[in-house]
């Protein structure tokens, strides 16, 4: 892997490792058309009840059998209805053996826990889902925003940045070419803020972010390579 252009790698690191656990939990397998249609969401000994799949089908682009499949997979992994941070992390660490996805894992995690309560339930999963694989161009850039933003005060700071960058670092190990040196997480962080920070006041806002994305060819392709993949 060549780390050039890492702002573009923290783009569309965010849609490829959610796209791992979309995988893990084993969401491609097709749902098989003599179940019944009117299959709920329903799970005899769970600690958390999804909401039901009318409301889930306003919430999110996908069908309501596109949604039963889903939660089947999700609940085979997560029995209990619910994937707490641990959980999360073990996910991620068996794809990438050779580094620590811990910190990513950690900040993907915390984006992906819209109550903030310590846990995804399947709502939080499958909206996220949807914006990832069949949102706009700008509600796939806001998720990407929520991620960086980490103390979630609507700007991102070159400390957050730095942290996001250097997780992933972390996270891809020490095995790429060109070889990684420490001052590397700093340098792109740089980069990244003489590109998005345009009036210069030492944070990046929701609408600079946006609007550079949007200006950019190689991150607009990047966030639409996992469109429509079920």
């Amino acid at each position: 892997m060549v780390l050039d252009g890492m702002e573009l790698i923290a783009i569309t690191v965010v849609i490829g490792l959610f796209f791992v656990m979309f995988k893990q939990f084993g969401v491609w397998e097709p749902l098989s058309l003599d179940e019944s249609s009117d299959c709920e969401l329903e799970l005899s000994t769970v600690r958390h009840q999804p909401e039901g799949l009318e409301q889930l089908q306003a919430q999110t682009q996908f069908t309501r059998k596109e949604l039963q499949s889903l939660y089947r997979g999700f609940k085979n992994e997560c029995p209990s209805g619910l994937v707490d941070e641990e959980t999360f992390k073990t996910i991620y660490s068996q794809f990438f053996p050779q580094g620590d996805a811990t910190t990513y894992a950690h900040f993907l995690f915390n984006a992906f826990d819209m109550d903030r309560n310590g846990s995804i339930r399947f709502e939080d999963f499958v909206i996220g889902l949807s914006v990832l694989l069949r949102g706009s161009e700008t509600e796939k850039l806001l998720w990407a925003f929520n991620l960086y933003d980490i103390n979630k005060d609507g700007c991102i700071t070159k400390e957050e940045m730095l942290a996001i960058m250097t997780s992933i670092y972390d996270m891809m190990g020490r095995y790429t070419s060109p070889s990684v040196r420490d001052d590397d997480p700093s340098e792109h962080v740089d980069k990244f803020f003489q590109k998005m920070d345009r009036n210069r006041d030492g944070v990046v806002t929701i609408d600079e972010f946006i609007e550079t994305c949007q200006k950019d060819e190689d991150i607009m392709a990047s966030i639409k390579l996992f469109e429509n993949v079920i």
